[in-house]
């Protein structure tokens, strides 16, 4: 299903504005977990909540962002990325088995990456 991955985590000092950059690239939802921490439940549009979230470091630690987002069309994925403050780290890589890539940084500068399985 496009524009979703499994378990990952995006910790960041501005949760707020990762909200912004991934609902507006993804159209993923934010639901606040009830623990003691902000963290906050992450799902995606037409499916179940997958197993991750979005952790407010507080300044305390770097920011991270570990994990792939399978997209209907990668080079359409940057561009939006681009127009949501986000950053193309590489271009379109085909893998040589059906599989094209490439890694962005979100608009707090956490790598990930988006892909899309052709055929």
């Amino acid at each position: 299903m496009d524009n979703t991955v499994t378990w990952f985590e995006v910790a960041t000092d501005d949760p707020d504005g990762a909200e912004r950059f991934y609902g507006g690239l993804f159209g993923w939802e934010f639901t606040r977990d009830d623990g003691p921490m902000d963290y906050r439940m992450i799902g995606f549009p037409g499916g179940a909540q997958p197993a991750g979230g979005l952790y407010n470091t507080k300044g305390e630690f770097p920011g991270h962002a570990v994990f792939h987002v399978q997209v209907a069309d990668v080079e359409e994925t940057c561009a939006r990325s681009e127009s949501l403050g986000g950053k193309v780290v590489t271009k379109v890589i085909d893998d040589g088995a059906g599989t094209d890539f490439a890694y962005l940084r979100d608009a707090s500068g956490n790598l990930f990456g988006v892909f899309h399985r052709r055929g």
